[in-house]
């Protein structure tokens, strides 16, 4: 008689053997045996049954990552190693990249269907919020560099602020023409200066 602890043992030596044979093939099966340990602790499922849900979990699995997962993956590579459209394109540092580790840059447009990407920088220090600027695509990682904040020129502009001491000069004369009469005005003239009387 299988116990379910044997379904977990069987799962978790089948996850060590893909640690050393990275093949992604006993992952499925391990993966598939360990949901079975948990069925079978749950329900009283019959052995015949428990080996025809493992097996079929698995090639679910199998096909899946064939189908699906394993293509993604790698267009996503094969589109970050040979597309330049992404360099010169400026985001943000989520996780500060260390020494030895990458970090992770996050675009406001999606790249390739993804928002975030591993990351160094080019000799530059850079913090977690920093604005940086893609340089080159090494594999699937960024390598980037801080951005270049831009300061506008300085003008000169000259000082035209008038001063309490400054004079009209002599030869300017102050035009002291009077109105027109024929204009409109809001205001009754002064017969005394008109010279009409009523």
């Amino acid at each position: 008689m299988i116990e379910p602890w044997h379904w977990l043992v069987l799962g978790f030596l089948l996850l060590i053997v893909e640690m050393f044979v990275p093949t992604f093939a006993s992952l499925w099966f391990g993966v598939a045996a360990v949901i079975i340990a948990a069925l079978a602790w749950l329900l009283p499922i019959p052995l015949l049954f428990q080996v025809l849900i493992w097996l079929t979990l698995s090639v679910f699995f199998m096909l899946a990552w064939v189908k699906y997962i394993k293509p993604l993956s790698m267009s996503r590579k094969k589109a970050a190693q040979s597309s330049n459209l992404v360099i010169g394109e400026t985001g943000m540092i989520v996780v500060k990249p260390q020494k030895g580790i990458p970090g992770m840059i996050r675009f406001n447009v999606p790249v390739w269907g993804a928002d975030e990407w591993p990351c160094r920088t080019a000799g530059a220090r850079v913090e977690m919020g920093d604005r940086v600027v893609v340089l080159k695509v090494v594999g699937d990682e960024l390598v980037v560099a801080p951005t270049q904040r831009l300061q506008a020129p300085k003008t000169i502009r000259p000082n035209i602020t008038p001063t309490l001491n400054s004079q009209v000069p002599a030869n300017t004369q102050v035009s002291t023409k009077k109105p027109n009469g024929n204009r409109l005005s809001l205001h009754k003239p002064d017969p005394t200066k008109t010279g009409t009387s009523k």
